[in-house]
C-alpha cells in the first residue's frame, strides 16, 4: 500500500498592514522630523547677521584649536600606544602588567579628571619640574591639554591595535615561517595590513569621541571651539551660540564618518565579489 504524500508546511505569512514595530519607527522618524524642523524655525527666526559676523572670527579660530589638539594627540597618541600594546600582548609578566595597569587607568578614569589631574596636579610640583626644566611645558593649558589627551587616546588605541592584531589568525604566522619571513617581514607585510583593516572603524570611533571630548579643554582656558562658544554666550547671553557649535561639531563629525567609510569601501574592494 502505497504511502501518503507528506505535505510540507508553508511558513505562516507576515502580517499585514502596520506592525507594532513599524507604527513605531514611523512615530520615531516623524518625531525626529518635528525637532529638526522645529530647530531649523528657531534659527531663521532667531538669526542675527551682525552677531554672525562679528563671532564667525572667533569660531573659526576655536575651530583650528578643536582640529589641531585632536590631531597631535592622536598621532602622538598612535605612536605611543605601538609599546603599550606590545606590552600588553608580551609574555612577560612584568611588562603585561604595566601595559594592563596603564590601559586600566586611563580607561577606566573620565578625561576630564585627567586633565585636571595634569593641569591643576602637576602644579603641586613645580619646583621638581623646574628643577628638570620640565615646568616650561606643563605650565601652559595648551601643553597640559596635548599632554592628557595623548595619554588617554594612547590606552584607546593600544587596545584597538592589540584587538586587531590578535585577531588575525595563528595560520598567518605559520605560512610566513615556512616562506622564512622575518617576525619584523610578518608584522609589516602580512599582519599589520589585515590588522588595519579590521581597526579602521574603531580608530575612527576614537577620533570622534576625542572630537567632542576635546569641548573639555575648555574649562581649563584653552579656547578650543567650545571655549570661544562660552566666551561669545557671556557676551552675548544669545543660546544661538550654543547651536553654532553644536551644529559645526555635527559637521566635523559626519565629515569623519563618511571619510572612513570612504577609506574602508577603498581597503575592501578586493574582498567584495
Amino acid at each position: 500500500m502505497a504511502a501518503a504524500p507528506s505535505t510540507v508546511e508553508k511558513p505562516p505569512a507576515p502580517p499585514r498592514g502596520w506592525t507594532r514595530e513599524r507604527i513605531f519607527g514611523t512615530a520615531l522618524v516623524a518625531l525626529w522630523a518635528v525637532a529638526g524642523l522645529g530647530l531649523l524655525a528657531f534659527l531663521v527666526n532667531a538669526w542675527n547677521p551682525e552677531l554672525f559676523q562679528k563671532y564667525a572670527p572667533a569660531y573659526l579660530s576655536g575651530l583650528g584649536v578643536t582640529l589641531a589638539l585632536v590631531g597631535i594627540s592622536v598621532t602622538a597618541g598612535a605612536v605611543l600606544s605601538i609599546p603599550i600594546a606590545w606590552m600588553r600582548m608580551s609574555k612577560n609578566k612584568v611588562l603585561s602588567a604595566i601595559g594592563y595597569g596603564y590601559v586600566y587607568f586611563f580607561r577606566g578614569t573620565p578625561l576630564i579628571a585627567q586633565a585636571f589631574l595634569v593641569y591643576y596636579g602637576l602644579g603641586s610640583f613645580r619646583d621638581q619640574l623646574e628643577a628638570i626644566g620640565l615646568w616650561g611645558f606643563f605650565r601652559e593649558a595648551w601643553n597640559c591639554a596635548i599632554f592628557a589627551f595623548t595619554l588617554n587616546t594612547a590606552a584607546y588605541q593600544a587596545e584597538i591595535l592589540r584587538g586587531a592584531i590578535q585577531s588575525i589568525g595563528r595560520g598567518q604566522w605559520e605560512g610566513a615561517a615556512a616562506l622564512g619571513l622575518s617576525k619584523f617581514q610578518t608584522v609589516r607585510k602580512i599582519i599589520l595590513p589585515q590588522a588595519l583593516i579590521v581597526a579602521l572603524r574603531p580608530y575612527g570611533n576614537e577620533i570622534i569621541l576625542m572630537i567632542k571630548g576635546s569641548a573639555i579643554v575648555a574649562i581649563i582656558t584653552v579656547y578650543d571651539l567650545m571655549g570661544e562658544t562660552r566666551r561669545a554666550y557671556s557676551r552675548t547671553f544669545d543660546f544661538q551660540t550654543y547651536l553654532w557649535a553644536a551644529l559645526i561639531y555635527l559637521a566635523i563629525v559626519e565629515t569623519l564618518r563618511h571619510t572612513i567609510e570612504w577609506i574602508e569601501r577603498r581597503l575592501t574592494k578586493h574582498l567584495k565579489r
